[in-house]
């Protein structure tokens, strides 16, 4: 099961280079329920995610199943996604002992864009979460920051955010 939440950047955080990073490249064969393709440097991964009948108040929780690819495997199934491809680069930045930022930048069509999920252990640890002050509003039930929305897109401009939000 995947429990998270995610937020707007209120400010940049110090010293990205420092974090370990990953590129990643993600497709969409499915969005209802989604079924995901992912290359995310050298590894390639097969996820399904059911949202079923979970409360979703407090955070976006998800059944789960990631499946490894190979990268023949990935590279067949990217001919086969919906809408488009999303490039971003995701910095790896430790939060506590329980917890890890995943900071996005996006690329492309939605260079622009960023934001930060955070993963969590239960319902209960989500709620109890105390956001760092570089997180802005939490948006985790705002469909325009789902990336299985964002592939439906054709540019930033088209999200209709409000930076000061």
């Amino acid at each position: 099961m995947e429990i998270e939440r995610k937020f707007k950047i209120s400010k940049l955080p110090d010293n990205l280079e420092q974090y370990e990073k990953r590129e990643i490249k993600q497709g969409y064969l499915c969005t209802q329920p989604v079924v995901r393709i992912r290359k995310s440097n050298e590894n390639y991964i097969l996820t399904y995610k059911n949202k079923l009948n979970y409360n979703q108040e407090h955070a976006v929780i998800n059944e789960e199943v990631e499946l490894p690819l190979t990268k023949e495997a990935f590279e067949h199934l990217l001919s086969k996604v919906d809408y488009s491809v999303i490039e971003k680069t995701r910095y790896l930045i430790p939060l506590s002992q329980e917890h890890i930022a995943e900071f996005d930048v996006f690329h492309g069509k939605l260079s622009g864009l960023m934001f930060v999920e955070v993963e969590f252990s239960s319902e209960k640890d989500a709620i109890d979460f105390i956001k760092p002050d570089w997180f802005g509003k939490d948006v985790s039930n705002d469909k325009r920051y789902r990336n299985s929305y964002l592939v439906s897109v054709s540019s930033f401009e088209e999200l209709h955010l409000d930076i000061e939000e």
